[in-house]
């Protein structure tokens, strides 16, 4: 088999992550928009407020943006991970087949239902149009939960065997998707879309309170982005801490590189800037203070992860370390009051936070991807030898950047286009 060569890798790599971070932020969006629908649906059924009706179409055409544009880079990435990464294909393709096509459903099932919810208001009754409107929610989470369990497995490979060529035999795809990375990632990944994507609406809606203190759209969209984004934020760390253990158990090097802990050793401190916790690390990895952690020093240089991966965790715990504070603070406020605090600094303050859980979830897919190198399938196919020999991969790398640079130029004018009809419509109330 003829290697690909270093810069190909490279490239190779580069494009898959560059889809990846595009498509994330729409396929995120596509899980945590459809549930926030629900709840502004249910809300007008149960209340009758026909504010919350108006709430939950806008957010349906917004929704509706995204998905098309997620399932276009989502195909996308399915084409590129067989063209790119055919040894992989080859090697995995009998495990991952199943998650992938319980996930292909998934997607069909939503888009069916995304239609009834655009074009069925006037046309279906009520209650069958808020149980379309919760299959969008649950065909948008269990989409990612499949794809998610393709991950876990890449991270911890279970469910067959290897015979003495080193191909995998006594294949158990229902064992694979048991991985023991699976609960963590698919929960943490949930969480995250959740948080983001309630974040960034709650960060639009405070600015137009900003704008307009008596907007009572506003109002009830920031509400409900809240009601979401905080026990979101307030779990996240919860999980992030179990996945912490999975990672110290499982891939001791990425916990290594996690930590840039360069020696072995007993009692490992946790090192927070300048501030070290005298077997801080040794406490969370292992829930012993003496517990052994395993340093970079263990493994080959080869067999290490890349640098990026610390900065990236860093960003990571620290956005989402600032997420649960605001989210703690808030729901004080906001059981002490019975009323969301609406200040002029707490609303500031929400608006500088919305970028913060997307920022957060792309680093946490650096941490995740980036930190599995230099394995495709850990411990057992290394990234290099998954990538194709036919070159040079910078062509489809350059070409597919500008693609989805374009996407994204067309998706923020549809969506300015959308926010401004939105003011236009409230602005006679």
């Amino acid at each position: 088999m003829i290697a690909a060569t270093p810069a190909d890798v490279l490239f190779a790599r580069s494009q898959m992550a560059t889809s990846l971070g595009f498509h994330i932020i729409f396929a995120s969006v596509g899980i945590a928009m459809p549930l926030l629908m629900v709840l502004a649906e249910a809300i007008w059924l149960r209340t009758g407020d026909p504010g919350y009706r108006d709430l939950a179409r806008r957010w349906a055409k917004g929704t509706a943006v995204f998905f098309a544009v997620g399932a276009v880079s989502g195909t996308v990435l399915s084409f590129e991970l067989g063209l790119l990464f055919p040894e992989f294909m080859a090697r995995a393709g009998a495990i991952i087949g199943m998650p992938f096509s319980l996930e292909g459903f998934a997607f069909f099932t939503e888009a069916i239902f995304l239609g009834i919810c655009l074009y069925g208001w006037e046309r279906v009754r009520p209650a069958a149009h808020l149980a379309a409107s919760a299959m969008v929610a649950l065909s948008g989470a269990l989409s990612a939960l499949f794809v998610t369990l393709a991950n876990a497995w890449m991270n911890a490979p279970t469910g067959f065997r290897l015979d003495a060529s080193g191909a995998m035999v006594d294949i158990d795809p229902l064992a694979a998707m048991a991985s023991p990375f699976a609960l963590h990632e698919v929960v943490h990944t949930l969480l995250a879309a959740y948080m983001a994507t309630a974040f960034a609406v709650a960060a639009i809606h405070a600015l137009g309170l900003l704008r307009d203190s008596a907007s009572a759209f506003h109002r009830r969209a920031l509400t409900l982005a809240l009601a979401l984004a905080i026990p979101a934020a307030l779990a996240q760390p919860l999980v992030g801490h179990y996945a912490g253990q999975q990672i110290a158990t499982l891939q001791p090097a990425k916990l290594a590189a996690l930590e840039q802990l360069e020696t072995t050793q007993a009692g490992a401190p946790l090192t927070l800037g300048p501030l070290s916790i005298p077997g801080g690390l040794s406490l969370l990895a292992f829930n012993d203070p003496d517990a052994v952690v395993t340093g970079l020093d263990a493994f080959a240089p080869e067999d290490r992860p890349p640098a990026i991966v610390r900065p990236a965790f860093l960003v990571m715990v620290g956005l989402g370390t600032l997420a649960a504070l605001y989210a703690l603070v808030t729901a004080a406020l906001w059981w002490r009051r019975r009323a969301l605090p609406l200040s002029r600094p707490w609303l500031l303050t929400t608006l500088a936070l919305g970028p913060a859980g997307f920022l957060a979830l792309e680093a946490g897919w650096v941490v995740t991807e980036v930190g599995r190198q230099p394995w495709t399938i850990y411990g057992i196919l290394r990234t290099r030898d998954a990538v194709t020999a036919v070159a040079p991969l910078w062509i489809p790398f350059v070409t597919f950047t500008l693609v989805y640079i374009g996407l994204a130029i067309v998706v923020l004018a549809v969506l300015r286009r959308q926010v401004r009809a939105a003011a236009l419509e409230e602005a006679p109330r």
